[in-house]
Parts: C-alpha cells; structure tokens; sequence
C-alpha cells in the first residue's frame, strides 16, 4: 500500500513519524561511522532536531538566526599565510580597496590566543564579519583598474545608419502609445514605467523566445520569491546597508531584515544553499524570469527614461560546477557568453563585448564581461547583459559544497549571466529597428511570438488623455 493511501489518526501518526525519524538519524549515524569522510548536509539535521525544534517558526527571525548561525568556511590556511599578504593587499587595492586583510590576520590571532569560550565566540564573529568584507581574487587576464581600462574582446552585428534623426525610446514610445514614463509619480514614483498594448506584447515574445533556448540548452526553470533575507543577499557580495548599497528592506519591525531581491541570483543561490551534491549532478544550470528591484541612484542623461530603472523584468541564468581544476567554472562562463551572443545576434543588435576590470568586479566575481548595445538615439553604447564567473566566493558563505569520485568534499563555483534584461533590450531594439514614419519593425525571430506581427504602428486614432502634472501644476493633453 501506497504511503499516500493511508489514513491514520493524529496519534497513529505521531508513532509512525517517531519511527521513521529514528530510523532514518540511526542510519544516518551508521553511515557516518562507517565512513568518516561522509558528513550530511546541514538540513539534513532536521530529522535529528525534537519535535518542538522542528516546528514551523513563528516569525522570520527565526530563519534568520538559523542561516545566520551557519559559519562560512573560509581558506583560512590562505587567508593567514604571510606569503600570501601582499597579493591580497594588491587585490584589495585594485577593487576599490574594499576590505581590511590586516584586521583579519589581528582578528585571527587573537582568535587562537583566547581562553576564555566566551570572549572566544565574540572575537570568532568578529573574524567571521572581516573575512567576509574581503574580495575575490580576479583571473590572471583580468585588466587592472577603473571602467576605460575594460578590453574590447569582439564586436558584433552592423551599425545601422539612419537618414533621419532617430527618436529615444521615450519619444518612440509615447509616439506610438506605448510607453508612458511622464507622471507616474502619483501611483509609484521616480525611475518607473507602464508599457502598453504592443509593448507588453513584445516584452512577453522577448521571454518566451529567451526561455525556449535556454530549455534547449539544458537550463531547469525555477519561479523565485521576490522576498530574500539580507544575510543570503550578504552572502552573495551585495551589501544591504550604508550608503551606496542597491537593495529595498522591508520596513517593518518583524520583517526588517527582509529585502527585496535585486537579482534572481540571489534567490537561484539561496535555493541551492546548504547543498551537498556529488559530481555526478554537476553542472547544473538553473534560470528565472523575476523582477528586479533596485534603488538606483544615477541622474546620469544617458540613464533617463527606461535605461535605469528601480523595477523590472529580467531573466537570469545560473551555474554550478565543480572545482576540481578551476578550469570547470571557467568553460561554464564561456558558455553563458556563447548563448548571450546569440541571443542578441538572433535579434539583431550591433553590440560588443568586454572584458571588466578589476574596479568593476564588485565582491564576489572572478572573472566578469559585459555586453553593451549601441543605442542610436543618444549615440552610446549601452549595457544589456554581463556574465561572471565568481569562483567559490558564494559557496564558501552559503555552505553549497559536492562530494567527488574519491569522497572528497569541495566547495563548487559559481556563474551567473544575463540572458534578458527586458527594458534595455526593448530600448535597443525600438530605437535601432525604428523608421522615418514613427512605426517599429519587429525582429523577425520575435514576430511568430507576437501573431506573425511585423511592424508596431502608430495609432490612426489618438485618444487624448488629460492629467495633473504634480510637478508644474497644471492639466497637460496627450
């Protein structure tokens, strides 16, 4: 008989779950003693916790202080080898000199001179806070320094030239009823957007063309929460306080360490944290649509509009492989730029590719690239993707680990790319697939998304809308 057939009172089932719970942390104690390579992942410490343990935890701080009591496993023997000083002060300085190695090494001193268990703990938290400040280490080809030293890699697609002065976007948009970005502050504020009509149109044909080619590719598809906890976002290499962090909290006394996922990077690393996995599951490719929540505080004019934005649509691509070389996670990062370029070629874009220096890598990455549009309106070339490889920098802090052919147990590495970025990518291809007319010519490998449509056009009939400008206080037509 099926488990699922069978119908048992409240205190039948108590006994039965007793049961199987003591069968299941007895063999478990078994198989660590019969192989002390074995250790089981750390969920797997709930079959092992009481019954009043493993209730359901009446608030989020509960989980909170179950991830946060979860030490990351540094490289210690690294990290303390003075042989190894100056190349980690290097770094540090390259990448904008975020981190404090001397702290670190004070810190782990004193660690290990303390007696007392008490001062012991407080001193380990504070080593734990400082290791985690530190950066990656960067690829031996990476270029050294700020944004203009980034390395043209390659160009691709050709460079439309028009015979008229191209519109922006915005103008295309509200041209053709489309797009309204102008008075929105009354229902959301500042860096917003409503698309419309053919706009959604197009934004849906952008997914649904993105997701089957990377199904074809052997990504899993994964829906991701929006809401993250801060301390899985920390571990990721972004910060969630002080002044120039990207990140939106939940303000609420009981949910005040709840964030707002900036990325489903976040959200694809926290599914796949306290993993234990073996090298036969390895690699793994997961990707998400999500939305994407960010404060963003650049007035720069090329960023107006929908460029920077503090909401929108993007699908992610994530990777997990193994560390046995290094090499592993670096074929991976290949990979993911193989399908960003033939995304974009598939749609017709004239962009390029660059290698980021060190100043742009953030935190976590190793190895990064991004790729830039051209944007013909304002004449610049336009971020629409990146692509990094960040080695065991998010593993080590959220414990996802594999078990090779020998047992040996590794942290994996991680790689993350953009396969869609929606609101960039529909300003490339609004503004490069523009006509003298005002009307839009569809990518062709988008029209059978989109009914076989071919071009978006502008309406014969105009309904004019009136509203309140808040800003100048009068009624403006549209």
């Amino acid at each position: 008989m099926l488990l699922t057939e069978i119908i048992m009172t409240v205190p039948a089932r108590q006994v039965f779950f007793k049961s199987l719970r003591k069968s299941l942390t007895t063999g478990m104690k078994r198989s660590i003693d019969q192989a002390p390579h074995f250790q089981p992942c750390k969920g797997c410490r709930y079959f092992s916790l009481s019954a009043k343990r493993r209730r359901a935890p009446d608030s989020l701080n509960e989980w909170q202080t179950k991830f946060e009591s979860t030490n990351p496993e540094f490289d210690w023997d690294f990290l303390c080898d003075s042989k190894n000083l100056s190349f980690i002060e290097n770094n540090i300085q390259n990448r904008k000199g975020v981190g404090d190695i001397q702290k670190v090494l004070y810190l782990w001193d004193r660690y290990n001179k303390e007696i007392m268990v008490a001062n012991k703990e407080v001193v380990w938290k504070d080593l734990i806070k400082a290791a985690a400040d530190l950066p990656n280490t960067h690829h031996t080809s990476t270029p050294i320094g700020e944004e203009s030293n980034a390395r043209l890699v390659e160009t691709v697609g050709i460079l439309k030239e028009f015979e008229f002065q191209p519109k922006t976007v915005v103008e295309l948009g509200e041209d053709l009823h489309i797009l309204r970005t102008d008075n929105v502050t009354a229902a959301t504020g500042h860096r917003t957007y409503y698309f419309m009509d053919d706009l959604v149109n197009l934004e849906d044909a952008l997914i649904q063309f993105t997701l089957e080619y990377l199904q074809q590719q052997g990504f899993t598809l994964v829906s991701v929460p929006d809401l993250i906890y801060s301390p899985v976002i920390e571990a990721c290499g972004f910060k969630t306080s002080g002044e120039r962090n990207q990140v939106y909290k939940i303000d609420n006394t009981e949910y005040n360490d709840v964030c707002l996922a900036g990325t489903s990077e976040m959200s694809l690393a926290g599914y796949m944290a306290d993993e234990c996995l073996t090298s036969q599951d390895l690699p793994k490719k997961l990707t998400a649509v999500s939305r994407c929540y960010r404060r963003e505080g650049s007035d720069s004019y090329e960023e107006k509009g929908i460029y920077r934005v503090h909401q929108f649509t993007k699908i992610e691509m994530f990777g997990v492989t193994e560390n046995k070389t290094g090499e592993e996670s670096d074929q991976l990062l290949q990979h993911f730029l193989q399908i960003e370029k033939y995304l974009f070629t598939q749609l017709g874009l004239h962009f390029r590719i660059l290698e980021m220096p060190t100043q742009c890598l953030g935190a976590p990455a190793y190895r990064k690239y991004d790729m830039e549009a051209w944007m013909p309106a304002k004449q610049f070339w336009g971020e629409i993707s990146s692509a990094s490889n960040c080695t065991d920098y998010q593993s080590r802090r959220l414990g996802i680990k594999y078990t090779d052919k020998k047992h040996k147990s590794r942290h994996v590495h991680t790689i993350n790319g953009t396969a869609c970025a929606v609101p960039r990518m529909i300003m490339a291809i609004l503004e490069n697939y523009q006509r003298k007319d005002g009307s839009v010519d569809i990518p062709q490998v988008l029209q059978p998304y989109m009914d076989n449509k071919t071009q978006i056009h502008i309406p014969r009939h105009k309904h004019n809308v009136h509203w309140v400008n808040l800003h100048k206080s009068k009624t403006i037509k549209s």
